[in-house]
């Protein structure tokens, strides 16, 4: 791989960031819960909202981090340290989505609904520019793969583990911080765990042979 190339991959995936970012803020807009891995900065936004959203991502990104570095020590390769400044543009950019959305109302459920499906596509769209670009790994992914290697268990299964960790983690900090009451963790974290990997799927298919022709120059 040429270092144009490199940086053309690059530049996809960082791009790619802010599609996805897009599509966290249109489902967090809507209201009715975010992707699953998203659900536990999504509660701690709704219980300190003068922390932004895109904050809380940042901060949940290096949580993860923290957690590849640990749990592969010596394996951990240095390059993998990219997520660091990758995850700030990420909570930047969804907090730049955010911004975008705001002025759409979402007081009639349908609004909201649409939003979360929207959202969907948008998020769905930007991981499969990520998965075409493949030089780097978001935390979130990397992190499952961590222990997937580790345990040397399948990692569509691990991420399935995972997902529902994280929503369950939301559900209980929901129930903690709002009187037993289930906020932040709706249908529409239900409808992004189910059909995300479908439009990313979808999407991949597509996009993947004309982008590899524009990556490679050929």
């Amino acid at each position: 791989m040429t270092k144009q190339e490199l940086a053309k991959r690059y530049i996809l995936f960082i791009v790619s960031l802010f599609f996805a970012a897009l599509g966290v803020a249109f489902t967090k807009h809507g209201e009715l819960g975010v992707s699953p891995i998203s659900s536990v900065p999504n509660v701690m936004n709704c219980k300190f909202s003068a922390v932004s959203m895109g904050t809380w991502l940042i901060l949940w990104n290096c949580v993860l981090i923290a957690g590849q570095i640990i749990i592969l020590r010596k394996n951990f390769q240095p390059i993998q340290l990219l997520q660091i400044p990758l995850s700030f543009l990420f909570g930047w950019f969804t907090d730049f989505g955010l911004w975008i959305v705001s002025a759409i109302p979402t007081k009639i459920y349908a609004v909201r609904i649409s939003m979360v499906i929207i959202g969907i596509v948008i998020l769905g769209f930007g991981i499969s520019l990520a998965v075409i670009a493949n030089v780097i790994m978001n935390s979130g992914e990397a992190f499952v793969k961590a222990v997937s290697d580790t345990t040397h268990r399948e990692f569509g299964n691990i991420k399935i583990i995972f997902d529902i960790l994280n929503v369950t983690m939301a559900l209980i900090l929901s129930l903690i911080f709002f009187d037993f009451k289930i906020v932040g963790a709706r249908e529409g974290t239900v409808l992004s765990a189910l059909f995300t990997g479908v439009v990313v799927k979808i999407c991949t298919a597509k996009l993947k042979k004309p982008v590899e022709t524009v990556l490679s120059g050929k």
